[in-house]
């Protein structure tokens, strides 16, 4: 596309809609394409800021909504080239608009589906940098954005024709996971429930690009996690990480430091080496905590990494850590002591080598009736003789098994 022109453009556009390719369009109309940055834009940047597209569509007899469609998207790039990133938003929202409006006009075609999604996602990154440009927004671009992208999301839901190739339902997927990145980032998570309902209930949720299936299982492990439902947040974030291509160094990573934390809820540590190859070596050093009991060694990680703990939102989830912590501290004096009736002064003296010095009975008594109730512990505390009477059998079930 080198040297082209507006015309050029313009009647490029209109070749690959008379034609019905969807991924050309889509690339075409994306402010990703090099059209926005390299060509159309260097070759005439003062003429692109003085036209009328409006006009100038018209002129070029582009058919409607395509029109209107190709009117708004040069009208976000010009905005865009003059950082003007209200007006760039206000006009890929009416782009959205149009795209909706060519997709309904289709009654038995799918085709535009990839035009849809395209514009939907620019859409999204549009109100991120009126966001971060707009302080004082509070998230309320990236809340007028959501409710475009559910527009478009309820006309691919309601077409009836589930079986068909060319069911717009096929569309459902990628319009969640990008509604799902704007109500994490807006934290509104639970607006995020009767998307993934509709995703589960689909006949067609395997049959979505794997790309998309591993975003969508990304974000529902995260919800999964926030939920403190770390079963489900493992299968969601196992599956993400596995089917992640291994080149993609960046998104792995971004699994890992969610997926990692809650696999040590469930018992399984990471090794060390997977650590290193990410980057990730934070997680270690809580790792050895864990392994050793030390709540002093985790709390040291989480000071030490607060920021980072706080900004991924796993702050409080580390926290949890301490549990099992505990739980592996109180196994080893049972293993120790060789019996089932252990003494809570054993229990308090170890939390005190380990460096919870102002520990005492009563909150000793504490721990473990919480690791009782939680069934990390089956046995009960007797306080007439003050001592933790535990089960012959398996008296420390494994985590994994809870």
């Amino acid at each position: 596309m080198a040297g082209i022109t507006l015309n050029q453009y313009i009647q490029s556009v209109q070749r690959m809609f008379r034609s019905g390719q969807g991924e050309g369009l889509a690339r075409l109309l994306s402010l990703k394409d090099e059209h926005t940055s390299k060509n159309l834009v260097s070759n005439d940047t003062a003429a692109l800021i003085e036209t009328n597209f409006a006009e100038f569509v018209s002129y070029m007899n582009c058919s409607t909504p395509l029109d209107e469609i190709v009117a708004y998207h040069l009208a976000c790039v010009k905005a865009l080239i003059s950082n003007k990133y209200s007006e760039a938003f206000a006009n890929q929202t009416s782009c959205v608009a149009a795209v909706v409006r060519l997709l309904q006009a289709q009654k038995e075609e799918n085709w535009s589906l990839p035009l849809l999604y395209t514009v939907c996602r620019d859409l999204r990154l549009v109100a991120q940098k009126v966001e971060a440009n707009t302080p004082q927004s509070n998230g309320k671009i990236l809340e007028k954005a959501a409710e475009s992208l559910l527009i478009c999301f309820r006309v691919c839901a309601a077409d009836n024709r589930t079986a068909e190739d060319d069911t717009k339902r096929h569309g459902m997927l990628p319009l969640v996971n990008q509604l799902l990145k704007v109500y994490f980032r807006i934290n509104k998570l639970h607006l995020c429930k009767p998307l993934i309902r509709a995703i589960e209930s689909s006949p067609l949720k395997n049959m979505y690009s794997l790309a998309q299936q591993i975003t969508y299982k990304f974000f529902n492990g995260k919800k999964a996690m926030f939920d403190s439902d770390y079963t489900s947040a493992n299968h969601y974030l196992s599956f993400a990480f596995e089917k992640c291509h291994q080149d993609c160094i960046k998104n792995k990573r971004l699994i890992l430091i969610y997926l990692i934390p809650v696999k040590m809820l469930l018992g399984y540590m990471p090794k060390k080496s997977l650590l290193e190859k990410y980057d990730l070596m934070l997680f270690w050093d809580l790792v050895t905590s864990v392994k050793s009991g030390s709540v002093k060694g985790i709390d040291k990680v989480m000071e030490e990494h607060e920021s980072f703990l706080i900004k991924a939102g796993i702050f409080l989830v580390v926290e949890k850590l301490k549990t099992i912590a505990h739980r592996n501290l109180f196994r080893r004096v049972y293993l120790l002591e060789n019996t089932h009736q252990i003494e809570i002064a054993s229990f308090e003296a170890a939390l005190q080598i380990m460096g919870e010095e102002d520990v005492d009975e009563a909150e000793t008594q504490c721990y473990v009736a919480s690791l009782i109730y939680e069934g990390k512990i089956k046995g009960y505390i007797s306080y007439q003789h003050k001592k933790l009477v535990v089960s012959k059998q398996n008296a420390f079930p494994p985590l994994n098994s809870l």
